[in-house]
């Protein structure tokens, strides 16, 4: 059985974390997400909570790049450099990874699915009030303010553009059902050399 890597990126409250979580439970491989702030950390030297502020900014201005660069990297770059290290680490072995850019620094490699997760918003209202239990007094505005984020830190690192199909295998629509996306999912990976896992 060859090793595979499965990344997800996701719209905030679609489900990507869950879906991440069993499709890594039902293949029986590593799962990751908040664990990579903790190996970055290690690989930077970088706090955990400096990390967790850092990975979803982009660098703050032009001006302050161009000033950092006679100095050094900006701490977002340095942030991202380390993540990606990590990121390629990992995935020596079959595991699944939820975020940071995973499909991006993983998008030469032939063994890597990369799945976008993707809800109606009502729904994704709705995960984030009832399941993570979020508070706020407009749900729609915060959502989308937390996909803003999301897209402009990908953006940035990747000169791609965030949720867009064709940097992806396969994408999803989470309204279908939790199992039934990771059920897609896994019978996506079954299809890869090796497969019947």
């Amino acid at each position: 059985m060859e090793d595979f890597v499965v990344t997800i990126a996701r719209e905030y409250g679609s489900g990507g974390r869950i879906i991440g979580q069993q499709l890594a439970k039902e293949l029986e491989v590593p799962f990751y997400d908040k664990e990579l702030i903790s190996l970055a950390a290690k690989e930077s030297g970088f706090a955990e909570d400096f990390i967790n502020q850092m990975e979803q900014k982009k660098t703050l201005s032009f001006l302050y790049n161009l000033y950092m660069t006679s100095q050094e990297l900006p701490a977002s770059e340095q942030v991202f450099l380390a993540q990606s290290r990590v990121i390629k680490e990992v995935a020596q072995q079959s595991c699944v990874i939820v975020g940071r850019c995973a499909d991006y620094v993983l998008r030469d490699e032939e063994n890597c699915v990369r799945v976008f997760i993707h809800a109606p918003i009502e729904q994704r209202m709705a995960r984030i009030r009832d399941l993570y239990g979020e508070q706020h007094s407009d749900f729609e505005e915060f959502v989308h303010k937390q996909d803003k984020n999301r897209a402009s830190y990908y953006n940035y690192f990747t000169q791609n553009k965030w949720g867009k199909a064709n940097n992806f295998h396969l994408c999803i629509n989470s309204g279908i059902g939790i199992l039934a996306a990771v059920h897609v999912i896994k019978e996506l990976v079954r299809q890869l050399p090796g497969g019947q896992r």
